[in-house]
Order: structure tokens, then sequence, then C-alpha cells
């Protein structure tokens, strides 16, 4: 066999005349009056070879069988191309390589469909069928290549930053809080299972109990949830876990490992540090606590203005302790009837019962509204929310939930059909002091925000005593604060952390607060609760989605786009068909029978 000795890609004018052996896949066959032109394609690029008769007859010959995808290897000379078959488009362009001997290694069906730029405008379930053909167009070939550098260099700067990089257990202990755990029966323990981890949460904290001080691992992790566009059922994070630090040393490293990998793999620079907003600020201004920071377009609370309308749907939701808000949209008054109407619709989608608005023209506000608004509440309304002559005001009148995310969504939504969003900024936001709590209107008690293992802190400025800390879970658990931050990049969530609960006392009242018995808590984490007692240092993590990040940075419009071998919205692999059914012995082996 011909053993390659190059890359397609990687011939310059500087071999013309060197003898050369490459291998790879047909992409293209052109015969011209008895000279064979290929196209040979491998992982690098393409390089032409050419077939002609007058240098090898057999050669010749076996080049005249050769179509789409069969899989050669040549050896031959390389030469410049004559002027007319230049293509400046390639790094190969100028070069060819006149071929002396061929072998096929493998002959290639009529695939699926053509290897080119084209091949993602077919529809996504026939790329996913074959999706080791889809690997070879150039858009998911180079994603792939560039999730392995992104990779590489996360790991680089971790290593060179006291780093370690340590696997954890995949098959674990199911645990109620969080998403649907995806389940493994034991086939030694019948009636038991395991959990495939939805993060290595508890065990990167018993390695900072263990003195490992810094650790990272890029991490799968799985969880059994509703998919979408940035959600595959198994994914990989970027996880930390580092003691002795506080929230600061964690932004800071962060910062410089994003600007470090985003300057290396994708010749980009970012500005440090990131900004910083609360919770309460992001919730305020946007609506949403991963807002797209590119949109310059702010929500306001007018409920202490619209208190003064005679307008019945301000008073009555503001009558049920509700909200009022407004949003600004600039250059929105050329909307049309049908454009508003459409608008209306959208928001309904997040549980707004309509969406008034007022439009600002070179005569001042029109609306249907304003009969209801006196004069100088009108000019104060258009004040606080800074209206020019060619806005729209949009207003949301609802419980705090409803409006927040009927006017954030909106506010993207209007960005959009305006073109207001630079697709070439990359702006980061940290986003910290989180409620320790929410009320989960379900199980009617508090649940953690984050998770169960972050620390409280008493007010948005004051972390507090271990003793104070207790004492506020007793009395108040739903006026603290969580020492949590979330990191957002162009209005998507790459990730979030948290300085954890390193004192058994304090775990154990938290668990308390939760409305969690003591056995159900001791039964579930009862091996981090003691590990506690053994000289926990301080310490905290945060870990990120490796995926999310790479689509956002290759401005795909899907997480599948940058995974090998993803699943279908409804968590199926149609290249496998998985899942799939098992036999009855194997089920009789686990203990388990299946409900149809």
């Amino acid at each position: 066999m011909l053993k390659r000795n190059i890359y397609c890609g990687e011939i310059k004018e500087s071999d013309i005349g060197k003898k050369m052996v490459l291998a790879g896949w047909v992409q293209s066959y052109r015969d011209h009056g008895g000279v064979i032109f290929i196209d040979l394609r491998d992982i690098t690029g393409i390089m032409q070879v050419v077939f002609n008769p007058e240098i090898n007859k057999v050669s010749h010959s076996v080049g005249e069988t050769l179509r789409s995808e069969d899989v050669i290897a040549v050896q031959g000379e390389i030469q410049k191309r004559s002027e007319e078959t230049i293509n400046p488009k390639l790094f190969t362009g100028m070069v060819e390589l006149k071929v002396n001997e061929v072998e096929v290694l493998n002959k290639s069906k009529t695939p699926p469909f053509e290897i080119n730029e084209e091949a993602s405008q077919i529809g996504e379930e026939h790329r996913l069928t074959y999706r080791y053909i889809d690997l070879r167009t150039p858009v998911l070939k180079q994603n792939m290549i560039i999730r392995h550098k992104t990779t590489q260099e996360v790991r680089n700067f971790l290593n060179k930053n006291r780093f370690l990089e340590i696997e954890t257990p995949i098959m674990n202990k199911s645990t109620p809080e969080g998403a649907r755990d995806f389940l493994i029966p034991s086939r030694l323990n019948h009636g038991k299972f395991y959990a495939l981890p939805q993060s290595p949460q508890i065990f990167k904290q018993l390695l900072m109990v263990a003195g490992l001080d810094r650790y990272y691992q890029i991490a799968r992790c799985f969880r059994d949830e509703d998919l979408r566009k940035d959600r595959q059922p198994e994914f990989t994070q970027i996880d930390m876990e580092l003691s002795f630090v506080d929230e600061t040393d964690i932004y800071v490293i962060i910062e410089h490992m994003f600007k470090d990998v985003i300057k290396k793999v994708y010749d980009k620079n970012i500005l440090t540090p990131f900004p910083r907003m609360s919770y309460r600020e992001v919730m305020g201004q946007y609506g949403m606590d991963k807002p797209d920071t590119r949109i310059d377009l702010f929500l306001a609370d007018i409920s202490d203005l619209a208190e003064k309308t005679n307008f019945q749907v301000f008073k009555e939701a503001l009558s049920k302790k509700g909200i009022v808000k407004s949003l600004n949209v600039k250059g929105g008054a050329r909307f049309s009837r049908k454009e508003i109407e459409d608008l209306t619709e959208y928001v309904s989608i997040f549980g707004a019962k309509g969406l008034a608005w007022i439009k600002i023209t070179d005569k001042g506000p029109e609306s249907l509204l304003l009969k209801y608004i006196p004069v100088q509440i009108q000019d104060q309304i258009l004040k606080r929310n800074k209206c020019q002559a060619g806005d729209i005001l949009f207003f949301g009148a609802d419980n705090h939930k409803i409006v927040n995310d009927a006017l954030g969504n909106l506010r993207v939504k209007v960005a959009e059909m305006l073109h207001l969003i630079d697709e070439n900024k990359l702006n980061f936001l940290w986003i910290d002091n989180f409620p320790l709590l929410e009320y989960n209107v379900e199980e009617k008690r508090f649940i953690a925000m984050h998770h169960p293992f972050t620390s409280p802190k008493i007010s948005e400025k004051e972390g507090g005593t271990d003793k104070q800390i207790i004492e506020a879970l007793r009395k108040n658990p739903e006026n603290l604060f969580a020492r949590s931050y979330d990191l957002v990049l162009n209005g998507t969530e790459l990730g979030g952390g948290s300085i954890r609960i390193h004192n058994k006392a304090v775990q154990e009242t938290m668990f308390e607060a939760l409305k969690m018995d003591k056995e159900l808590y001791y039964q579930m984490f009862g091996f981090l609760i003691k590990a506690l007692e053994y000289g926990a240092p301080p310490h905290g993590g945060i870990a990120f989605g490796l995926d999310r990040f790479i689509m956002l940075m290759l401005k795909e419009d899907s997480i599948r786009d940058v995974i090998a071998f993803p699943k279908t919205q409804k968590g199926i692999c149609l290249l496998s068909e998985t899942p799939a059914e098992v036999s009855n012995i194997q089920l009789k082996e686990l203990g388990i029978k299946t409900v149809k």
C-alpha cells in the first residue's frame, strides 16, 4: 500500500519538483479531453491531482473509474498549475500533483448528499442519520478542529495555573434536587440504581476537602430534561473548583482564561475585567438574568406613575401587588399595525394578556392609551424612558414574572427585527447577588436557586459569620442572598458557580431551610456532610458549557453543530437508532420489568 508522507493542505510552491504520496477522498472529478483532474480531500484541505495518459496509462485508466468519495492514495511529483487552472481561493491553488501511481483503497456508494458548503441546507434529520458523511463537510469538519483547539488551550491555561485534571465518578447516587437524572440499574444489587452525573459537584468539593487545592475536568454531564437548540441530554462542561478563594479570585482567573483562549483559538481580543451586575439590577433593566447587553434597549419600572393613571389594566395589576414596566424601542415607531399585532401575539407566549403602546412622532405621542393618562404623567413616563421622536414605548402590566418574561424577550425580538445587534461583539457579563431561595409553587416550598451547597450571605454587601447565617436561615431564609455568580455571553448563560458551604452546621441548617427531612438529606448527602467535619477549607467553583461557548464563538444556531454525534430534540440518535429496546434476558438479569 502507498504510504502517505504529507497532507493535502500542507503542500506549498516550494515543494514543486518533490515526489509526494497523498491519501484522501475524491472530492470532484473532471475529464478535460482525456486528462483527468481530481480534487483530493483530507482533513487539512484539497489538492488537485492530475491523471495524464501520456505519463502513466495504467494510473490513468484507474483514474477514469474514480467517483465522488472513493478513497485513494496517489504518488507523483508536485508541479505548478497552468495559468488557467490556478485557484487563488485555495492554499494549494498554485500547485498540483502529477500522478505516477494510484491505489484505490476503497470504493464509495453515491453519498446521500453532496459534501460541500450547501450541505447545511439539507434537512437536519437526514444529515444526522448520515452524521459520518455530514462531518466530512467543510463547516462541521472545521468546527470539530476548533473544538479540539479550544479544549487544548483551556487545558494549557489551567495546567499553567496550578490546576490538576482529575476525573470524578460517572456512576453515582440519584438526588431529587435539580433536573431529572438518567438512571442505571445495578445487576449486582437488584432494585438499586446508579445515576449519571448532572455535574461533578459533590466530588469536586470532596477534592477540596482532600487538600488537592485546584481541580478541573473537561467533564461529561447528563440531564434528562426537555431539549432545545442549546441543550443536549449529554454535554461537556469545563468544570473547576478552588480552595482558599472568594468570588473576586474566581472572576479574575476565569477572565484571564477566556481572554487567553479567545485570542489563541479565535484570534479575537476581549476586554477585562468583565462588567458585573447584581441579579436585582439585570432583572430591573433587562427582565431576564441572562441579558444580551449588545442591545441598547432597557426596561423601566413605572409602577409609581401607572398608579396615577386611569388605565384599568395598570390599576388591576398593581392592586394584585404586580408591576408595570415599559420598554422604549429606539426607531420602533416605524412598526406597522400588523407588526405590532404580531408582537402582541408573541408576548402572549410568556403569559401577557396584551401589549399596550405609545408611538412618539414628530407631532408628539400617539396612542388610544393616552386618554387614560393625564398629560403631566405622560410627560414623566416619556422622560423616564428617554423617549424621542421615532420611538415606540411598549407596556407590560401583570405579576413580576409575566412582565419580566414578556418585555425581556420582546426586547430581544424587536432588536432582531430592527437589526440592532452587532454580531461581531463579545459581551461578557458577571451576574451576582442572586436570591438564595426561590419559591416552588408545585412543591409549595422554597428551593435553592443555585443548589443547596451554595454559601448564603445575609445581605448583598455583607456575608456574615457562620453563627449569623445559621440564625438567618432559621428565621427568614427567603431574605438571604447567595454567594453565587453566573457568566453570560451575548444573552446566553455560559455557566455559573458559587462559594460553597464548608461548615457542617451551616450545611445542615441549609437543608432544614429547604424543608428537607434530616433522614432524607443524610441518605442523599451524608458522606459530604461527614467530610465537612474533617477540616474542609473555604472553597468555591464554577462550570461552563463547552458546547455553548464554541457554538457562540462560531456563530452557529445550535450546539448540535459543534458536537460530533448529537441527539435530536427528542433525545434520539438517528445514526445509531438510540435509545433502543433491550432483550428480556438483559432485563431479567437486572431484575426489571417494563411497562409499555
